[in-house]
């Protein structure tokens, strides 16, 4: 069995080596590093967590320890598609060159230009960097790349899925010809092979293990399960999460969730918190230093569950993760084999569950036909009710995408659910009273003959004489309008005086309809007319 001392590594190295407990390289590692150490351009391909990191950094420490750096002239350069993942290879760089006096330098997102650039003014033997942010010291002129002699690619797929390309081919363009390049990736997407037939010369394929597949130490399984209704989707997913986990008991001693959206990461989050268990959201969104306190922790123990995006999917390198859950299924195939291989790590054993519905089944197709293998479905835990589940749940979750309360319990728009009031349920009951005349019936004005109190103007509910607009309630317009719908009620009650009595006037009982009259004596046709037009008038 090869081991480390058989790789004509530095023996500085091989001291760091042993201090870190490692005695016998992976297979993808025993492969590179020998063609590394004599200059070969290299293509890598294997799956994550099987020491891809250490494939280039112990050979680069051992090529870079002659010589010296320049101001501004990194002899040496690391790109890595996240922040998370080139803070790792620099760590992993600390460790096995503790012994040289090596230099190094960080350039991320989230960490001041000036500090940065004090690194690259003292001159660095290893750059490492994600491309975005290498781009801007070299275009603010505080960087330049005509000194790198090894330049490493590391998770170039992921690079793909980023968007980072464009950046990748232009970084190339900046480099010596001569350079050695190592390039790593889990997966071979067309691009990547264009890009590797471009810019590498003459590369040892190395490939540890079929392209895109999923290591056999980790215990696949696929939940699938129907919501009761379309928009409870989300509500049931976490439910179903969360019995889950309870499921596995003491066995998931922590896990990572992963969401495809960067705002289902925080719900998803929260909405475990408020259910007693201990976790905390990660993704891109998030300040650095929140960023990196929150891996510290889920390193450390003090976080159990890690709710990521796929900004977490790539190199993180904690050995120790039980589980992993897919809360989504991956949109992209390739990150099915990424996010399942946070788990179960240098041969250690690890369980992967993904929660799916029936529109994942075309992400499923995909997926299963990028590992050649169909994924072992597993059972609902048992005893589980969904729907008492989802609705027994603390106020947080009453809306799973955030803002107002779902449509359900505050109505379609957002109206209240209750009927639209009948204003005649809610008038007072009209009082039947015999209607008694006066002998002498005292003709009252017509209401818009006689002027109005301010009292009235408050009761009909008109309010003042001016809008708040500035213009005049009573215009020419207006009360021709009115008094035309005046005339219109008095002839209509004029044709309908004999039909059924009026039980009520909606919130606002005119006072003349709750007054009394007195019937001295019985009238002609005409007298009644007159009087029931006077009393309608009055």
């Amino acid at each position: 069995m090869t081991k480390f001392s058989d790789l004509a590594l530095d023996p500085r190295v091989l001291q760091a080596v042993a201090e870190a407990g490692y005695e016998t390289p992976t297979p993808i590692q025993a492969q590179a590093i020998p063609h590394a150490l004599q200059g070969r351009d290299v293509l890598g391909i294997a799956q994550t967590g099987t020491g891809k990191t250490a494939s280039f950094t112990l050979p680069m420490i051992t090529l870079l320890g002659q010589g010296r750096a320049r101001a501004r002239m990194p002899r040496s350069l690391v790109l890595a598609p996240t922040r998370e993942l080139a803070a790792q290879v620099a760590e992993n760089f600390d460790i096995y060159a503790k012994h040289t006096k090596l230099t190094k330098a960080l350039l991320i997102g989230g960490v001041s230009f000036g500090e940065q650039d004090k690194l690259i003014d003292r001159g660095v033997d290893v750059l490492i960097a994600t491309p975005g942010r290498l781009l801007d010291h070299f275009e603010r002129g505080k960087l330049l790349l005509t000194g790198v002699q090894i330049m490493v690619v590391d998770e170039a797929d992921r690079m793909l899925d980023m968007g980072f390309i464009p950046d990748i081919e232009r970084i190339f363009q900046l480099t010596p010809f001569t350079r050695q390049t190592l390039f790593f990736s889990a997966t071979m997407a067309p691009e990547i092979e264009r890009i590797t037939n471009t810019f590498l010369s003459n590369p040892a394929k190395i490939e540890v293990a079929r392209q895109s597949t999923t290591s056999t130490t980790i215990d696949q399984k696929l939940i699938q399960f129907t919501p009761s209704r379309k928009d409870r989707s989300f509500t049931e997913k976490r439910a179903l999460l969360r019995a889950l986990i309870r499921a596995e008991g003491e066995s998931c001693t922590n896990a990572i969730i992963f969401c495809n959206r960067k705002m289902d990461v925080d719900v998803v989050a929260k909405s475990l918190k408020s259910h007693g268990f201990n976790a905390a959201p990660i993704h891109g969104d998030l300040d650095q230093s929140v960023r990196t306190r929150t891996l510290d922790g889920f390193r450390d123990g003090s976080v159990h569950l890690l709710v990521a995006s796929d900004v977490a999917a790539r190199g993180l390198d904690i050995p120790a993760v039980s589980h992993v859950f897919n809360f989504d299924v991956p949109s992209h195939p390739e990150d099915y084999v990424h996010r399942i291989g946070r788990t179960g790590r240098a041969g250690r054993l690890g369980k992967a569950f993904t929660i799916a519905v029936p529109m994942d089944d075309k992400y499923l197709s995909a997926i299963e036909n990028l590992v050649k293998q169909p994924i072992p479905r597993g059972e609902m835990p048992e005893g589980l009710d969904l729907a008492s589940e989802a609705s027994d749940r603390p106020r947080e979750e009453r809306n799973p995408r955030g803002g107002r309360e779902s449509g359900r319990s505050r109505g379609g728009n957002g109206r209240n659910d209750r009927a639209p009031r009948d204003p005649r349920a809610e008038a007072p009951a009209a009082v039947e009273k015999p209607i008694e005349l006066a002998e002498n019936p005292t003709p009252q004005p017509r209401r818009e003959d006689r002027p109005r109190r301010e009292d009235e103007r408050r009761s009909d509910g008109r309010g003042d004489d001016r809008r708040t607009d500035g213009r005049d309630r009573r215009d020419d317009r207006r009360d021709d309008r009115h008094d035309d719908r005046r005339d219109d009620r008095r002839s209509r009650d004029r044709d309908d005086r004999s039909g059924p009595p009026v039980v009520g006037m909606g919130d606002h009982v005119p006072d003349f309809i709750l007054r009394s009259f007195k019937i001295a004596s019985p009238a002609s046709d005409d007298t009644e007319e007159d009087m029931a037009a006077s009393g309608t008038e009055g």
